[in-house]
């Protein structure tokens, strides 16, 4: 049977949730199986403590599909409890060795409290708005990709346009984000800006140099050709920005 015929395309307002019930259930089998003694998700079994950045996730998708409030106060909870001093997140903070936030941990945290807010949920709202604030200057602090200290580039791959970004972070992933929530133009993001205007191809066009490892259910595109993902998320990067 015809996947969007069953689903349509969701109508781009805030407060609207597809409610899939296939979908739901799901979120409810995790909920009901997977959640640890901390609150948090926890589908792995050889670590006690749940991973902020897996929580950040889910809660972007659990709202993204209109999941029922009250089964996500625990996640909420637990999000709220792992932020660190500088103001983001580091999905090893529960556990001995992290004492700086993370880019990767911070970036899916945010994601997940911008969906929450923008689906309309209510629980602990003003907290997870004061946490996506601080996780959005400490992200500009670095410039999306800088030392804060050297100003050299944290790692290599932050600068390449992976899709799906899975959990992890790059600038054009951070750029989008950005973008979505309406962020107004910050000097502090030029370096990252201009970084997606050097990727750009002669004929207007993205790449998709390599794939992050990992099982899928399907191919969307082949690395090293056009990108029509990539192409799409940086031309709406430039727009809001005024690059274009």
């Amino acid at each position: 049977m015809d996947f969007v015929a069953l689903y349509p395309a969701r109508p781009e307002k805030p407060g609207f949730s597809p409610r899939i019930p296939e979908i739901l259930e799901t979120l409810d089998l995790i909920v009901t199986h997977e959640t640890a003694k901390d609150g948090g998700i926890n589908p792995a079994r050889s670590i006690e403590q749940s991973d902020v950045c897996v929580n950040g996730m889910f809660l972007n998708y659990a709202t993204y599909f209109g999941m029922e409030g009250s089964k996500l106060t625990s996640v909420v909870d637990f999000i709220r409890s792992q932020r660190m001093a500088g103001g983001g997140f580091n999905g090893m903070f529960n556990r001995p060795g992290a004492r700086h936030s993370s880019l990767h941990s911070t970036l899916s945290v945010a994601e997940g409290i911008a969906e929450y807010e923008k689906n309309g949920y209510a629980y602990r709202l003003a907290e997870l708005k004061k946490a996506e604030e601080t996780s959005r200057e400490f992200m500009l602090l670095h410039q999306l990709f800088l030392s804060d200290r050297t100003g050299e580039i944290i790692n290599g791959k932050f600068l390449v346009p992976y899709y799906p970004s899975r959990w992890m972070y790059d600038v054009f992933r951070a750029l989008d984000y950005c973008q979505q929530v309406g962020m107004p133009m910050d000097d502090r993001l030029m370096p990252a800006i201009k970084m997606v205007l050097h990727k750009r191809k002669k004929d207007g066009r993205w790449l998709l140099p390599a794939k992050h490892p990992g099982l899928t259910h399907f191919d969307m595109e082949n690395a090293g050709e056009p990108s029509r993902w990539n192409t799409l998320r940086s031309l709406r990067i430039l727009k809001h920005f005024k690059q274009i």
